[in-house]
């Protein structure tokens, strides 16, 4: 597991030292198999998770080494995106990456659809869910070139305030 007080600095920039130990208390509770990782499947394991449409996504970015699985170091960083005193480009950037499932920088008609379809399962049929995609991607692709850039992201999405709901008080 190693000791809290070794990881970098700029990675704990948002957590004091209590706040790192209670990541590291937390994340041996998460960590069932004593593994030093957490898996998706350990990740669902707890119940307030397991109703999450988005737990997936949110693991798969906390997995920047793309193993599969969770680290200590991966875990203090994906939950410092949530921290009360970080600042609102980061967070806008992680609610980017929810979406931006290839990692290329834009959000794609189909990453767009897969995300919307985790959140809204069966409430919409595909078909009324692909007309609200197209709309949105229309309106929201300001250069054209028929995808969401970060900026055009954040465009929109800063003036809904959404890094203030993206906090986690430890």
């Amino acid at each position: 597991m190693g000791n809290e007080a070794s990881y970098p600095a700029q990675m704990c920039s948002h957590f004091d030292h209590d706040e790192v130990r209670s990541l590291c208390k937390k994340f041996k509770k998460l960590d069932l198999d004593h593994s030093g990782t957490v898996s998706l499947q350990e990740f669902m394991a707890v119940p307030q998770l397991q109703q999450n449409p988005l737990v997936r996504r949110v693991v798969d970015i906390f997995d920047i080494d793309g193993n599969g699985e969770v680290d200590l170091k991966e875990f203090i960083w994906g939950t410092s995106q949530f921290s009360v005193k970080g600042d609102e480009q980061q967070k806008l950037r992680f609610a980017f990456n929810i979406y931006d499932m290839d990692k290329d920088g834009f959000i794609s008609n189909g990453e767009l659809f897969q995300v919307l379809k985790m959140m809204v399962g069966t409430n919409l049929t595909d078909w009324k869910l692909q007309q609200l995609v197209d709309k949105t991607i229309i309106i929201l692709d300001r250069d054209g070139d028929g995808k969401i850039s970060f900026e055009e992201f954040s465009a929109v999405v800063k003036h809904l305030e959404i890094h203030k709901k993206m906090a986690l008080i430890m």
